[in-house]
Formats: C-alpha cells, structure tokens, sequence
C-alpha cells in the first residue's frame, strides 16, 4: 500500500483535505484523532499528563484542560519537548498498528508535524497543503477561538513555509473555494492510484 504523509501548517486546511480524500474512499490515519483518543478522561496518558505537569491541566472533572495544556507548552519549548517525548512514541505505534489493519491502494496519514519531527521514514510521499501565512492565522483565529498571541506562537514553532515546500512531493494549494480544493484532491487521487500500481 502506498503511503502518503499529508502535513501543513496550522489553519492551512489539512482537515478539509483529509475529508476529500476521505469521500472518495481514502483510508485516513489522523494523528490528531489518535492524540485525543490516548488523551481521553481516564486514561494513563492523562494521569501521566498531569504527573509530567500537575493538576493545573486537569477538569474539575479530571479531563484534560487541552486549552491550559496548549497554552503552556507553546509558552515554554522545553515543556513541548516534554508532552511530545510523552506522546510521539505512542501516536507512532498506534499509527503502525492501523497501517497493518488498512486494505486499499492508497493511504493517507495526517502528521502536522511530519517533517518538523522527523517522520518522513513511515510515509512513502509527502502532500503539503499550503496557504499564505495571513490566511492561515485569520482561520485558525475564526476556527479555534484562541487568542491571537498563541496562534502567532504556535506558527513561530513549526518549520517555515519555505522549507515545508521545499520537501513536498506534491502540494494542494487551498487559497480558494472548497471546489478548486476537491478538483486538486481528485487529480492527485488520479495520481496516487497509478502510482500505487507501480509500487
């Protein structure tokens, strides 16, 4: 099965894309949907969450404060070192786990993080969605109600642009509407199904 690692910055449409893929019968790994299941109340995750940085991140319900949680990480690089060292590892076996389980020509993986720590090796091209940076911060101002400050910190921590580009194999560009993006979408599922037959 081929693999395809789809990555992007931060409000730059990686969901959106997915979710094409997704209606025309893509098998989709999320790594994202697999933190917040491994982060779910009740959870050792959670526990060791809340040893690595106390009660402060929990719910009065004991649930993860994920809005706390963010804000401290992105205020401190080392304390994002920390949760990630906690939860790459375990992200990464899940994700092996259900490539095994897949059937199909073609997978997508979801990594926002794909290239800044280093997961090129599970993915056999890279799909970039790309959007200008202005655009980017203005939907993920609408989209996650956060304040401006935390945006701009978690865009100053991924990799640039330039070099997200400069490591694609092949790039979505989602400045558009949503049927410029699904045309884009079907032509690299065009794409994918004849290079799967050659791999």
């Amino acid at each position: 099965m081929l693999r395809i690692g789809l990555t992007g910055g931060i409000g730059s449409g990686k969901s959106t894309v997915s979710e094409l893929f997704a209606g025309l019968g893509v098998p989709i790994i999320d790594t994202d949907r697999i933190a917040h299941e491994l982060t779910a109340p009740g959870t050792t995750v959670v526990e060791r969450i809340a040893e690595l940085f106390g009660t402060e991140v929990l719910a009065s319900d004991n649930s993860l404060d994920r809005p706390r949680l963010r804000q401290l990480i992105f205020a401190d690089a080392s304390r994002r070192e920390q949760l990630e060292g906690l939860l790459h590892p375990l992200i990464q076996e899940r994700v092996l786990q259900q490539m095994t389980q897949l059937t199909g020509p073609y997978c997508i993986l979801v990594v926002p993080l794909l290239l800044e720590k280093g997961w090129q090796s599970l993915v056999d091209r890279i799909l970039v969605v790309d959007a200008p940076p202005e655009l980017q911060f203005a939907r993920t101002l609408q989209r996650d109600d956060r304040p401006a400050a935390e945006v701009h910190a978690i865009i100053a921590a991924q990799i640039s642009r330039e070099q997200r580009l400069a490591a694609a194999d092949d790039v979505v560009i989602n400045d558009a509407d949503r049927l410029e993006l699904a045309a884009q979408v079907e032509a690299l599922h065009k794409k994918y199904l004849q290079l799967a037959t050659l791999s």
